[in-house]
């Protein structure tokens, strides 16, 4: 079993809980607001300790190019200011919480490390592993997990705090298999441990 410390070099990254990503949204993961109570136990343990979270969010203008209506892939979601775009009312977000919006209109931004000095941003801080939970394990959990890694960052998936859209079946079965070829470790809730800093 891991031991994932908690302490001020470890972010918590929790991935795009946003409404129209949920059931009832525009691109709805099968069963993606049942991770939440699992997420807000990440979010609650690192507030306790003081270490960094940060939220993602598309924040995406009415006429970005990964819509169907730009000659993208999905249809129109999580639109700057509208109700979908919103997080899930259910997580839990501490006062004062950092929120990384993915807004670029001609980027499909899955990462929330492209086309930004985030990652610059981190080392300054300190900072020298993530967690990755989210939605979706196939799209925006496996991009950002995979940026990290080649960014230099040891970084971990959050398997019980994930939720993949699979508009494949089996794509998250295939993205969790090259998220760990690439380096990337499997962990759950109760491998993390409090810093002994």
């Amino acid at each position: 079993m891991l031991r994932v410390p908690i302490d001020k070099h470890t972010l918590l990254v929790v991935v795009d809980i946003q409404k129209d990503f949920c059931p009832g949204g525009a691109v709805p993961v099968r069963g993606g607001d049942t991770i939440i109570p699992i997420l807000n136990k990440y979010v609650q343990q690192f507030a306790e300790a003081g270490a960094p979270i940060i939220f993602t969010r598309d924040w995406h203008p009415v006429d970005h190019n990964s819509f169907k209506s730009q000659g993208g892939t999905w249809p129109p979601h999580c639109i700057q200011n509208s109700d979908g775009a919103r997080f899930h009312p259910a997580l839990l977000i501490p006062p004062g919480a950092e929120i990384v919006s993915k807004a670029d209109k001609k980027d499909e931004a899955y990462s929330f490390f492209k086309g930004t000095d985030l990652a610059e941003d981190l080392r300054q801080r300190g900072i020298k592993r993530l967690l990755v939970g989210g939605l979706a394990t196939d799209y925006c959990v496996k991009e950002t997990v995979l940026d990290g890694l080649r960014l230099g960052f040891e970084v971990y998936h959050l398997d019980d705090a994930s939720q993949g859209v699979n508009v494949k079946p089996g794509d998250s079965e295939l993205a969790l298999r090259e998220m760990a070829a690439e380096g990337a470790k499997r962990i759950k809730f109760d491998e993390l441990v409090a810093s002994t800093e």
